[in-house]
C-alpha cells in the first residue's frame, strides 16, 4: 500500500482508514478562516456498505489500497445469478447481493464496472444514466408539457418511476442510477 497526502486524494480511489477500507465518493477542500485547511471526504465502506464523511487535515497521510476495475457487459439472468461477459468473452456470474438492489437497472448489453480490492469483488458501479423503454403508462395528452405533474410508468425491467405526463408507452427515457428517478427523455 502506498500513502499519499490527503490533498492528493482523488474521487474513486480506494483507501484504508481506521481499520476499514472504502472508496472515496466525493472530496471537498475547506479552508476555515482560522487554522489549517481540511479535506472532507465522503467514503463508502466496503465492510458495512455505509457512507460516511471523514475529515482529514491537509497534511495527513492516507493509505491507498490497490484496486482493479473491470468492465463487464450484462448478458442475461437466471436462477443461478446475473451473467456478465468481460472483454475476453468469459462469463462471470454475480449474485443479487453484490448488485446492491440494482437488479432493476440491468438492461441488455449495459456496461458496468466491477471493483476488485485484493482480488475480492467489492462493488459494482453502474453508468450515471441508463436508457430504458417505457412499457406501461397512462396515455399522454398533447399539451401536457406545461406543468410539472407526473404519472407512474413501468419500464422494461419492471422498475416503476414517476415520469412527466407527456411520456407514452414505447418512449425511451433516461433513469438516474443513483436514485432511480426520471432524468429525461431520449
Amino acid at each position: 500500500m502506498a500513502a499519499v497526502v490527503a490533498t492528493n486524494l482523488k474521487r474513486g480511489q480506494c483507501i484504508s482508514y481506521k481499520g476499514e477500507t472504502g472508496q472515496v465518493l466525493g472530496l471537498e477542500h475547506r479552508t476555515p478562516g482560522k487554522g489549517n485547511a481540511l479535506i472532507m471526504a465522503t467514503i463508502r465502506s466496503f465492510q458495512t456498505g455505509k457512507t460516511k464523511d471523514i475529515r482529514f487535515a491537509s497534511s495527513d497521510k492516507v493509505e491507498i489500497v490497490q484496486s482493479d476495475r473491470v468492465k463487464l457487459e450484462y448478458s442475461y439472468s437466471d436462477q443461478s445469478g446475473y451473467h456478465f461477459m468481460d472483454e475476453t468473452y468469459d462469463t462471470i456470474t454475480l449474485q443479487a447481493e453484490v448488485l446492491g438492489g440494482n437488479e432493476d437497472l440491468l438492461v441488455d448489453a449495459i456496461q458496468v464496472e466491477v471493483l476488485y480490492v485484493d482480488s475480492k469483488l467489492v462493488a459494482v458501479e453502474f453508468p450515471s444514466n441508463i436508457e430504458m423503454e417505457v412499457t406501461e403508462s397512462a396515455p399522454g395528452v398533447k399539451g401536457d408539457t406545461a406543468t410539472s405533474a407526473t404519472k407512474e410508468a413501468k419500464l422494461e425491467t419492471g422498475l416503476l418511476v414517476q415520469v412527466p405526463l407527456f411520456i407514452n408507452p414505447g418512449d425511451k427515457v433516461k433513469i438516474s442510477s443513483e436514485d432511480k428517478k426520471y432524468a429525461g427523455r431520449v
